[in-house]
């Protein structure tokens, strides 16, 4: 599994929290649960999403912690804050564009997704995807996901208003649908109603019926 990728399937999450679960028994969490489980659309539906780091090339919870308490290994994994250093000013969980980093108020300490560094870096898989019964978390090379997954297409590009983000982490798009720019200021000043906002539109192009269960 040495040269084993993440890949994030959302269509395929079933909310059985099975991976936040397994995340709290990795070594370096101290027992706490690093990922999150998401609701799309809450009033209208129990899909869910699961959120782990993705951790950025220029990871943007580094570049913001005045302490320099936040660091990025050499093959690419974002770590959680080094206790000594951290000052559990929460700059990094404000500005992380994927509202990953949280802060642990009893240690005054932010901790997030490491990747399971402790069996990753050992060549083992990340707990959570260990455990994920309907594989929305895949550990593993391109050529296993391929086999598994013909229809789907990974992406490690993201872009928050002008910039574009790369990251470590990749999310599995559907191959027919296509990329959309949505803007997330711009949409928070529509006045709309029901089911009919930006954000259901780009789930329901997302979640395929292709994709689906």
């Amino acid at each position: 599994m040495t040269n084993g990728e993440f890949f994030i399937d959302q269509t395929r999450c079933i909310g059985c929290q099975a991976c936040v679960q397994a995340c709290s028994e990795c070594d370096t969490h101290k027992g706490y649960s690093m990922i999150h489980l998401e609701y799309i659309d809450r009033a209208h539906s129990v899909q869910t999403a699961p959120v782990v780091c993705m951790h950025c090339d220029s990871p943007t919870c580094a570049e913001v912690c005045p302490a320099d308490a936040i660091k990025k290994t050499a093959d690419g994994v974002v770590h959680t804050a080094r206790k000594p250093r951290c000052i559990a000013c929460n700059n990094c969980v404000l500005a992380c564009p994927f509202g990953v980093p949280k802060m642990k108020t009893e240690f005054k300490l932010m901790m997030k997704c490491d990747m399971c560094y402790d069996r990753t870096s050992e060549g083992k898989r990340p707990m959570c995807a260990t455990v994920c019964p309907s594989q929305a978390l895949f550990f593993g090379s391109r050529e296993q996901l391929e086999a598994l997954r013909p229809r789907s297409v990974p992406t490690n590009q993201f872009q928050f208003g002008n910039q574009v983000i790369t990251t470590k982490a990749n999310m599995l798009l559907p191959k027919v649908g296509r990329a959309q720019y949505i803007d997330v200021t711009a949409a928070m000043d529509e006045q709309t109603t029901g089911k009919d906002i930006s954000l259901n539109i780009l789930m329901d192009n997302l979640f395929s019926e292709e994709e689906k269960f």
